[in-house]
């Protein structure tokens, strides 16, 4: 590692992904019939004119962070997921933590692109981190100071402001939304510091899910793209940018051929933002989610799994007074339709604050509307977050002995045993059997059963008689529990009672 020329594009996708990539068998290529020339996108063999035309508003970004030294030894706390944190981990742990120069400081080598004459410069957020020095480095060889105007690390983008005495050559955002899979793109950036290279692809993936952020819609692509490029234009061949080269999928650190923008669809929102009020400003709606999967689907009399599953609502939040409750199926939101929970947030949080929007549920098996006004993420409000059922188990469970497990009354002895806070209301399970139904689906002791199919449990002959009514109206049908931990941070669980 050059430790004078780190660069931030990060391999972070996925460890356990990575390594299978890695180790995967190559197959023979399929014969395919030729595409008909009416549809097929034929790549272009010359890009020259197109690197002519945008070349110039491409420029790398040279992001300097110093730490001043106190007089301790210790290291200091510095902020994570910065290109900085790894240079100074290893800078300390070659020295042991020991005393050190004055003052340390770490280079962190990136790309972006101009989009307003007047010095407007668009990066990711995790190439500027906390710098306390930004360059920007034209294609001509100029060198401006750069200040940040706004970033925000959800969506991973910082809006940077130069000073220059002449226009700058810029370019301009296309719509991601109707780029295609197949479609030719063109990276260019500032790969392993190596000054402005172009390379080319195509688009090979929408909508992908990396697990980076709240937001994650990313466009994938196999143009070459390094550490360096973060922050980077990936253009169209119309030469328009329809995604920030963000992320990279590698065992190796290097390419290949797994890439990933964020879509312009996604950021624009957001330097506007950024640029008008040096802060975001997202919609909030106030609840929390998980995703609907089949055996939800199936107990709900959804059909299929689809939408958004309300497994609580912020008592301070818009959806509380709208009417919105914990069971509720969000299947469309401000007419857009909710195909899978991780849909909900994005398109939350890109809606205007303080508008009045129509949200579509489905309760008890029906379709029902409510209008919501939004309320602004950012107030210290919960966001709306996307639990899954593993990451909500851990120290949570629930349900019955007929279901492998053993529960009891919520007494103050149990509430002292488990840690269970004096708002939670419901049965307490004791102890989950192994292999069990109830421990397949994620129950532990300590987890308070609120609910089953809707109807409120407060003792366990009240538990034990909702699960035998499950089991008597339909035997096939898994039952719907609604599931605290001690802190009372609820999920939904589906349960087969046979």
């Amino acid at each position: 590692m050059n430790h004078r020329n780190p660069t931030p594009l990060r391999p972070r996708v996925r460890p356990a992904l990575a390594a299978a990539l890695a180790s995967a068998l190559v197959l023979p290529p399929l014969a395919l019939p030729a595409a008909s020339p009416a549809f097929a996108q034929t790549k272009p063999t010359n890009l020259a004119d197109l690197v002519d035309q945008v070349a110039d508003a491409v420029v790398n970004i040279s992001a300097t962070q110093t730490i001043e030294d106190k007089g301790g030894g210790a290291m200091p706390d510095l902020p994570k997921g910065t290109p900085f944190d790894e240079m100074f981990e290893e800078f300390f742990k070659n020295h042991g933590g020991k005393a050190r120069p004055r003052a340390q400081k770490a280079q962190s080598l990136g790309s972006g692109f101009v989009i307003d004459a007047s010095g407007i410069v668009i990066t990711n957020n995790h190439v500027v981190g906390d710098a306390n020095d930004i360059v920007v480095i034209f294609n001509d060889g100029r060198k401006l100071k750069a200040k940040v105007l706004g970033k925000d690390s959800k969506v991973d983008v910082a809006v940077l402001k130069v000073e220059s005495d002449k226009p700058l050559k810029t370019v301009k955002f296309g719509d991601s939304d109707k780029a295609r899979v197949g479609d030719g793109v063109m990276a260019v950036g500032n790969p392993f510091g190596l000054g402005e290279t172009v390379t080319s692809g195509i688009l090979s993936a929408r909508n992908r899910n990396i697990d980076s952020g709240p937001y994650d819609d990313f466009l994938q692509t196999d143009a070459s793209i390094n550490k360096g490029n973060s922050g980077g234009p990936l253009f169209n061949l119309q030469g328009e940018v329809i995604g920030i080269n963000t992320a990279i999928l590698s065992p190796s650190g290097g390419s290949i051929g797994i890439g990933f923008a964020t879509p312009s669809s996604t950021v624009q929102p957001v330097i506007a933002q950024l640029q008008q009020f040096h802060e975001t400003r997202r919609g909030w709606l106030g609840v929390r989610i998980q995703p609907v999967d089949d055996t939800i689907a199936e107990s709900l009399g959804l059909g299929k799994a689809r939408g958004a599953l309300v497994a609580g609502v912020d008592d301070k939040g818009p959806a509380k007074p709208a009417g919105l409750k914990a069971g509720d199926v969000i299947v469309k939101f401000d007419g857009k339709d909710i195909k899978e929970s991780r849909d909900l947030p994005r398109t939350v949080a890109s809606t205007p604050v303080g508008k009045a929007v129509d949200v579509v549920v489905v309760r008890n098996g029906q379709e029902v509307t409510k209008s919501v006004t939004l309320g602004r993420l950012e107030d210290g409000e919960k966001t709306a977050e996307v639990v899954s059922a593993e990451d909500s188990a851990a120290g949570e469970s629930a349900v019955g002995k007929a279901l492998g497990m053993e529960f009891g009354s919520l007494n103050d002895e149990a509430r002292k045993t488990f840690k269970v806070k004096d708002s939670v209301k419901g049965v307490v399970v004791t102890s989950v059997e192994g292999g069990s139904a109830a421990a397949e689906r994620g129950l532990r002791p300590g987890d308070v059963i609120e609910e089953v199919n809707h109807q409120a449990v407060e003792k366990p002959a009240d538990l034990t008689k909702a699960l035998d009514a499950a089991k008597k109206a339909d035997a096939k049908k898994p039952a719907l529990l609604l599931v605290a931990n001690g802190d009372g941070l609820a999920r939904f669980v589906a349960v087969p009672v046979q």
